[in-house]
């Protein structure tokens, strides 16, 4: 069991009580993120921390191996394409994991993308890394989304429960008077 459904006040105040939608969950924060409560800022600013200390190790790593080209002398267009590799694959995974935070990926489009974006974001990862302590330190990564998504959901629950007041059987009776033919 979760703190997220433990904690006093936390999500199952507005969702299994009454049986309506329940917020979908966020990778480190659970469903923390719906009423702020059960360490959300502890988690927000891990969250953070970690991405950032995560982006720095790998930039580290990534010097290393490009020290190692240069004592293999490899030359300098090597090393060039091989810098220039790393920060275009790294801004495009920026803009693909930033875009995953704002906006669901077309099903249709997602197989196909996801293959062939796989490799990009691998050797992206720092910009992915980048992305998701940038979007830390506004809100938890994907907070926005499902927040809007949670509360579109809820609002079409309650238009549809307060529709179904009443009992719909009784509302069908017939007078006593008139026989059906």
């Amino acid at each position: 069991m979760s703190d997220a459904q433990t904690t006093p006040g936390g999500p199952e105040r507005d969702g299994p009580e009454q049986g309506g939608p329940e917020p979908e969950e966020i990778r480190f924060f659970g469903t923390t993120w719906v009423h702020h409560d059960g360490g959300y800022g502890l988690r927000r600013a891990g969250a953070a921390a970690g991405s950032l200390v995560l982006a720095v190790a790998g930039a580290l790593v990534l010097r290393f191996a490009f020290q190692g080209l240069e004592v293999a002398d490899v030359g300098a267009f090597v090393g060039l394409l091989v810098v220039a590799a790393f920060a275009i694959c790294s801004a495009l995974a920026f803009r693909r994991t930033w875009d995953g935070f704002v906006r669901r990926p077309d099903p249709a489009a997602r197989s196909a993308a996801d293959k062939s974006g796989q490799s990009l974001m691998l050797i992206g990862f720092i910009g992915s890394l980048l992305a998701y302590f940038c979007r830390s330190i506004v809100e938890a990564p994907g907070e926005k989304l499902r927040r809007t998504e949670y509360e579109a959901a809820r609002e079409r629950f309650e238009r549809r429960r307060g529709a179904r007041t009443g009992n719909p059987a009784a509302r069908k009776t017939r007078p006593k008077g008139k026989k059906r033919r």
